[in-house]
């Protein structure tokens, strides 16, 4: 997770999503309800952070980290972007596989 806060603090959002399962079965919850597909997923992000100004700093604490299977995690944590124009902050939930021998986001919960 700390590549990825550092593509995200690059404005790389590929890498940001480089971790993500890129298949149409990726789900991403946040306050829109449930969006499928790292694509579309994708889109949303540079829909929602168009600009270096939007995006921010982006900083993950880890709350919690659960072995739910040989191939699965359960990660529980609090994201917070600094920007110039207003902070954003809340919460996540990530559920994790092992697919093809790497550990990748299969599900997102944010608010």
């Amino acid at each position: 997770m700390l590549r990825q806060s550092e593509a995200w603090n690059r404005g790389d959002l590929e890498a940001f999503m480089e971790p993500y399962w890129q298949s149409d079965s990726l789900v991403f919850i946040g306050k829109n309800g449930p969006t499928y597909g790292w694509n579309q997923t994708l889109q949303n992000y540079k829909r929602g952070y168009p600009t270096p100004e939007a995006m921010g700093k982006l900083t993950f604490t880890l709350l919690r980290t659960d072995i739910i299977s040989k191939d699965g995690l359960f990660v529980i944590g609090k994201w917070h972007l600094r920007r110039t124009i207003g902070d954003l902050e809340g919460h996540f939930s990530l559920v994790f596989r092992k697919i093809g021998g790497k550990w990748k986001i299969v599900a997102d919960h944010s608010s």
